[in-house]
């Protein structure tokens, strides 16, 4: 009778592909979650710059405006 000693050991090469494999997911999951960072800092600057824009139209129609001086 022989016996298999591979068959009581798991796979090596299975065993550090998984750990790749979890090491590339969370690689991805960290770049994705910079991305989605990057994109809303991206449209925070653009909502911000739109919001000084009429900030600064409004004051100046405020400046223009002369109906109180009649």
């Amino acid at each position: 009778m022989e016996i298999d000693i591979d068959d009581n050991f798991p796979d090596e090469s299975s065993d550090s592909g998984s750990d790749e494999s979890t090491d590339n997911n969370s690689l991805k999951g960290t770049s994705l979650a910079e991305k989605n960072a990057q994109e809303q800092a991206q449209k925070n600057l653009l909502a911000r710059k739109r919001i000084d824009e009429l900030r600064e139209k409004k004051r100046l129609k405020d400046l223009l405006d002369d109906s109180e001086d009649w």
